[in-house]
């Protein structure tokens, strides 16, 4: 056969998008931990959505895409009165729950935060529920977006745990792209043979680069990436639920595919089988605004700003020991340009709990850092340091630390103690601590928004397992409805 032609036989699908598609379809979710552990992850993230709502620099991006436009039966946007088609509400929900850098996280090697893929989720479950509705069917329930958000983490995360796509420059969102197609096309009525349809259409996608994340380019695009992502799976889904062919060698195709070319020919690699792992072992974020490889860092600097607070000009140099990937991601020095660019700053997100004593989203605004010339004063002083003990246990899968350690050395040759915080509050080792704290979280949040009896009422709704999992999706949008 010559050389010069390519051999058209259409392949088996790859592998991987039918081991997702089957876990998706087959794979009944029995865990109970699991489901209590996604309904906080729902109260949460619906709690960070609302406090962005808070920031105009957000609220810009909401709305219908055209001015005006007017959908029947359309998604709502929580804290809001948007009623929008699946697919532009996906993005609007995608983008308030990921602004101020405050909901779940999950660290491996590749990092990522699986309640991005809510706004997909929820969005497509009010619109089938208003539908159903409108026809005399019966909605969704929140249970069934419960089961959709711990398979929809699972996904995400388990991909995470040994492809490090960041590593080639890639960005993490591509996960959320994947992981809500397969359970939005299966929401929609998918069958395995269209779920790995869709699948194929999300890794042919490719995948952002992780530019707006760094230095010199961190901005507010790392806000409405996951957005973005979760809506472009609805769209993909919804195209294949109307008939569009999938692309079986997506993955593995010689020179075309997406091993070949964003993934340095290599295979992605699963090591455990798809479960509930993920949701039951997540990562919230309840104290602190921060990106989630600085939350223990912060812890560290509110334990320090007593012994500091006073002695602000006699600090000589202030240590910071912590891990690779800290190092990696958020470790830098130069002008902050913009609140992305200081959220993803490790020096800034510990000057300023020196300082203040917390941390709060408003800490990272032109006119906190603008007015207060000691956070780069502080910034100037810090080393930053590899613990070679905190990388390790950062991947160790009975740990996964993110642990951090700060001492501040004066120019009397004396110091602080060295503090050291191994896992942040929102750990699962914390879990018994963090629920409370996370309760809390989510009704502060909520007053934001809505008058107190409201809030009691979705807070009620929310603490109660058993009568949040019946209710159906339209009835628990309507509570977020701001007319």
């Amino acid at each position: 056969m010559s050389s010069n032609v390519d051999l058209n036989q259409r392949p088996e699908p790859d592998p991987l998008l039918v081991t997702i598609a089957e876990y998706v379809v087959d794979t009944e979710i029995g865990s109970e931990e699991a489901y209590n552990t996604a309904r906080h992850c729902l109260a949460d993230t619906l709690g960070c959505g609302l406090l962005a709502l808070r920031f105009p620099e957000c609220t810009k991006h909401l709305g219908p895409t055209v001015p005006g436009t007017l959908v029947r039966h359309g998604a709502r946007v929580p804290g809001t009165s948007h009623e929008l088609d699946p697919v532009t509400a996906a993005f609007n929900i995608g983008c308030i729950i990921r602004w101020l850098d405050f909901n779940d996280t999950w660290l491996a090697a590749e990092w990522g935060h699986p309640s991005d893929n809510l706004g997909g989720i929820l969005a497509t479950a009010d619109y089938l529920s208003r539908v159903a509705v409108a026809e005399g069917r019966a909605p969704l329930t929140l249970r069934d977006v419960l089961t959709a958000m711990i398979k929809a983490h699972e996904i995400q995360g388990v991909l995470a745990l040994e492809n490090s796509f960041n590593r080639v420059g890639l960005d993490h969102v591509l996960l959320v792209r994947v992981a809500s197609t397969a359970v939005i096309t299966r929401m929609l009525g998918g069958s395995r043979e269209q779920i790995i349809d869709a699948l194929s259409q999300a890794w042919v996608d490719g995948c952002a680069l992780r530019t707006y994340r760094h230095a010199p380019n961190a901005g507010s695009r790392k806000s409405w990436a996951a957005g973005d992502a979760t809506a472009r799976a609805v769209r993909l889904a919804m195209i294949t639920m109307k008939g569009e062919m999938g692309l079986p060698s997506a993955l593995s195709a010689p020179r075309w595919g997406f091993n070949e070319v964003l993934f340095n020919g290599r295979e992605l690699k699963v090591g455990q089988p798809f479960g509930s792992y993920v949701m039951e072992n997540v990562l919230f974020k309840l104290s602190f605004p921060a990106e989630f490889h600085a939350q223990t860092a912060v812890e560290c600097a509110v334990q320090l700003h007593p012994l500091v607070k006073d002695r602000l000009d006699d600090i000589d140099r202030i240590r910071i020991c912590t891990h690779e990937s800290a190092i990696r991601i958020i470790s830098k020095v130069g002008a902050l340009a913009n609140p992305a660019d200081r959220d993803h700053c490790l020096q800034y997100m510990v000057a300023v709990p020196l300082l203040y004593g917390d941390l709060v989203a408003e800490h990272y605004e032109d006119e906190v850092h603008g007015a207060d010339p000691r956070i780069d004063s502080l910034r100037d002083k810090m080393e930053v340091v590899e613990e070679p003990r905190y990388s390790a246990e950062y991947l160790e899968a009975d740990k996964r630390a993110i642990a951090n350690a700060i001492q501040v050395f004066f120019k009397d040759g004396s110091h602080t103690d060295k503090v050291e915080v191994e896992y942040p509050i929102g750990h699962r080792r914390r879990r018994a601590e963090a629920i409370p704290v996370l309760e809390q979280k989510f009704m502060r949040n909520l007053q934001t928004r809505f008058p107190p009896a409201r809030c009691r009422q979705i807070l009620e709704l929310c603490l109660d397992q058993a009568r949040l999992e019946t209710t159906p999706v339209n009835e628990f949008m309507e509570l977020f409805v701001i007319n």
